[in-house]
């Protein structure tokens, strides 16, 4: 009589267990519904709340002038003049507050970014390698300053991804990630601690799209 070893049983047990498949008990609640059900409430209401949850400073604007004069206003309490900008949109609005682009992104005192979405649910920013500087500009600077407009406040993850592959439908991006709120960890000593592997600090701005 052949010897069966341990690997032909489980081999075995995998054959007969693929010939006799069992029935899903849920047909119906696969795949197809959103775990987190839609809220009625405002994107962008919802989207400030979640954020300042996690620590991350929200400002609404009315226009560019005014966050011209709230990121001017910023700047001037912090004493930070070394501000880092890649995104050339964002570049003539440090233009506009006679401020210059700082070129040195290690030593900067801040930088400023735009970005893909914003998720609502989660309080995330959509961060991604199709903008200037993409990988590197909103972690490697000590201070994170985002600009959006209320237009790119999506409600759950699977939105802002369907968005980003509507968007780039032609070249998706080769990294796309999820920041929300400052770096933190817990690792020491159950300690939180803000800032350790990247920015210690991030503020967003948002404001209406100009027609």
């Amino acid at each position: 009589m052949a010897i069966t070893t341990a690997k032909e049983k489980i081999l075995n047990r995998i054959r007969e267990a693929l010939t006799d498949t069992v029935p899903l008990p849920f047909p119906q609640s696969e795949g197809m519904q959103s775990v987190y059900p839609y809220l009625s409430e405002d994107n962008v209401v919802l989207f400030a709340e979640e954020f300042t949850k996690l620590q991350g400073k929200f400002s609404f604007c009315s226009g560019k002038e005014d966050l011209g004069n709230q990121l001017n206003q910023l700047l001037a309490e912090r004493n930070w003049d070394n501000i880092y900008c890649a995104e050339k949109e964002w570049q003539k609005l440090l233009g506009s507050i006679s401020l210059l682009h700082y070129e040195d992104l290690p030593s900067c005192d801040a930088s400023i970014t735009g970005c893909e979405f914003l998720v609502s649910r989660t309080g995330s920013i959509v961060l991604s390698s199709a903008s200037a500087k993409g990988r590197t500009a909103s972690v490697y600077a000590p201070i994170h300053i985002c600009i959006a407009y209320t237009d790119q406040v999506v409600y759950d993850i699977d939105d802002a991804l369907v968005s980003v592959k509507e968007k780039h439908h032609l070249s998706f991006p080769s990294f796309v990630t999820f920041a929300s709120g400052p770096s933190r960890t817990a690792d020491i000593e159950k300690t939180l601690v803000a800032g350790v592997h990247g920015p210690k600090e991030v503020f967003c701005f948002l404001l209406d799209r100009q027609k």
